[in-house]
This record gives C-alpha cells, sequence and structure tokens, in this order.
C-alpha cells in the first residue's frame, strides 16, 4: 500500500496558507538569477539560489489535491512517515504553542511502541529529490510524531476531534 491508496478520512494543504509565498518566491528567485545572467555578477546568483532553494523545500504546501495526513480502518497515515497502527497509538493530543503573540497547534500522537514497531506501512524512504522537501511531521524521541496543523485545509481542532474520534471507534 501507498500514500496514495489509504483512503479513508484525509486532510490535505490548504490554498490559502502556502500558494502564494510559494509562487511570489519562485519568482524572486527566478528573477534574481536571471539577473545574474544578464549582468554577468555572480552576487545576484546567491540570493536567487536560496530562494530556490527554500521555493523548492516548500514545494508541498502547493500540492493541495493530494493527502498529507489522514487516518482508515487500519491506522493513521502521514505522508512521508507511513500508517501507524491504531493500536499503537496510545493519545492522540492537540497542543497550542504559543510564539510571541501568535498561536500555532501542533498534533501530538504519542505512541505507546517504537516507531519502526508502529509502522504498518513505512514510507519514509524517499527519493533524494523528495528528501530535499518539507515534511509534514517531525519526531520527538522515537515514541513522538509531531505535526503542525496550522497549514491543512481543516481547523485543528476538526482534525484532533476526527483522528480521536477514529481511535476510539476502531480500538474498541
Amino acid at each position: 500500500m501507498d500514500e496514495r491508496e489509504a483512503g479513508g478520512y484525509s486532510v490535505a494543504y490548504s490554498r490559502d496558507n502556502g500558494e502564494f509565498p510559494v509562487y511570489a518566491l519562485a519568482a524572486v528567485g527566478a528573477v534574481l538569477i536571471a539577473l545574474a545572467f544578464i549582468t554577468g555578477e555572480a552576487l545576484w546568483l546567491a540570493p536567487g539560489a536560496a530562494a530556490a532553494g527554500v521555493t523548492y523545500y516548500n514545494l508541498p504546501l502547493i500540492d493541495t489535491g493530494r493527502p498529507t495526513i489522514g487516518a482508515n480502518q487500519y491506522g493513521v497515515f502521514i505522508q512521508a512517515l507511513g500508517l501507524i497502527r491504531w493500536r499503537a497509538i496510545e493519545r492522540i493530543e492537540l497542543v497550542p504553542i504559543y510564539q510571541r503573540t501568535m498561536t500555532f497547534h501542533e498534533l501530538q500522537i504519542v505512541l505507546g511502541a517504537p516507531l519502526a514497531n508502529a509502522l504498518v506501512a513505512d514510507w519514509r524512504r524517499q527519493p533524494f529529490h523528495r528528501s530535499l522537501m518539507r515534511l509534514p511531521w517531525r519526531m520527538r524521541g522515537n515514541t513522538v510524531v509531531r505535526i503542525n496543523v496550522e497549514p491543512f485545509d481543516q481547523t485543528p481542532e476538526t482534525i484532533h476531534r476526527t483522528l480521536v474520534r477514529m481511535s476510539d471507534y476502531y480500538r474498541s
């Protein structure tokens, strides 16, 4: 099974958050690189390459049609991580992260077993070109999967509530 065939409840990146900054940065990078070639000045090449690199890293944000996280009868799936079985999940928490005047929400999936034992399907092996792009998840230790849920097309509370409800249903 691969991440496109996971089925069930799924959440993708929102169109509101990612498209404009990624496209704007790509345009800035293209202009700076073109300016470097036109003028022959290497000075413009470094910021142009940096802008192109940041654009490439954030490219998954404009892939709004592809499921990024979700769940089905087998467990929770996360793009570029895998499918975590329901029985391996100890709890799912929505944690507010306060930074200056803003509040971000992070979905934390606490595992009762090490990640390698919790995965039904392991999608961590990525081609090299894909490994340079943004991942929707991070790990704390070997038992907590952290996901920033702000850039998704559903509210953090809805995502959390749905995953907890599905966890209760499939674990009963």
